[in-house]
């Protein structure tokens, strides 16, 4: 098993251990495993994107909280649906599934490379879902959708550029995540869900998590990102192995501090 770990590129095998160290969820034994569930997520992605939907589909064995979905979609006016997906599981395969069951706008960076983009776009907008820049008018569309009373998909674990995020105790370390999910959600009064496709053992497939949030109506911004980012830290430390730990989630700008009170 440490002969996997060694596959991969030095720099994120340092950002697996220094992640989880940072996160104190460092384990020898966890990151061998987050550095093989890095190696499925890398692996499963063409599947996901390439195969024909209903091999796609049947990979999903179980969906946990859709009833959570089927209430809004049951009201006449219902209110537009906020799905929060963090780099937990596959959250391509989420989307994809979601996506294919109701109308679904998601908030979509390109990659620098064109050929990964195509290939992204494709898998991401087969389904159904409609993608967006993350541009003034991208936002715009996300607004317009949630008015409308239909969904969009944010990944919410992203270090924000400067001035477009919140300083928030994220899995116990200040990190400056984006604010744009939570403001969406209290301008709309947006339903906000927690969406997580876990990986099951042995290739088995995954299962989707759909779960609310205990948010009212009149919370700020501000008080939705923490609420989120609660309810995600206590997902992750159920899964560390599946988070990813590659990513540089605590990175900020050098002028950029958190506060001293950050609660």
């Amino acid at each position: 098993m440490l002969g996997l770990l060694g596959l991969l590129r030095r720099r994120h095998r340092e950002l697996l251990r220094d992640n989880l160290k940072l996160t104190g969820l460092y384990r020898p034994l966890c990151l061998i495993r987050a550095g093989m569930e890095l190696g499925k997520g890398l692996a499963e992605l063409p599947l996901v994107w390439l195969a024909p939907l209903p091999r796609v589909f049947s990979l999903i064995r179980e969906v946990r909280g859709w009833e959570h979905i089927e209430v809004e979609l049951r009201k006449d006016k219902g209110r537009g649906i906020a799905l929060l997906a963090p780099h937990l599981g596959c959250w391509e395969i989420g989307g994809i599934f979601i996506s294919n069951r109701l109308p679904v706008t998601a908030l979509y960076t390109p990659p620098r490379q064109a050929w990964v983009h195509e290939m992204m776009r494709y898998g991401r907008e087969r389904a159904g879902a409609k993608t967006v820049p993350p541009t003034a008018g991208g936002v715009r569309a996300l607004l317009g959708k949630l008015k409308a009373g239909e969904a969009t998909f944010i990944l919410p674990d992203q270090s924000a550029n400067r001035g477009e995020g919140l300083w928030i105790r994220f899995l116990g370390h200040p990190a400056y995540l984006p604010s744009l999910p939570y403001r969406l959600i209290a301008s709309t009064q947006a339903v906000p869900l927690i969406v997580f496709a876990e990986r099951l053992t042995w290739g088995r497939g995954f299962r989707l998590h759909i779960e609310p949030l205990p948010v009212a109506p009149t919370d700020s911004a501000e008080t939705l990102a923490h609420i989120a980012n609660q309810a995600i830290s206590k997902l992750i430390r159920q899964h560390p192995e599946q988070y990813l730990w590659s990513y540089r989630l605590f990175r900020h700008h050098a002028d950029v501090t958190p506060p001293e009170d950050l609660p």
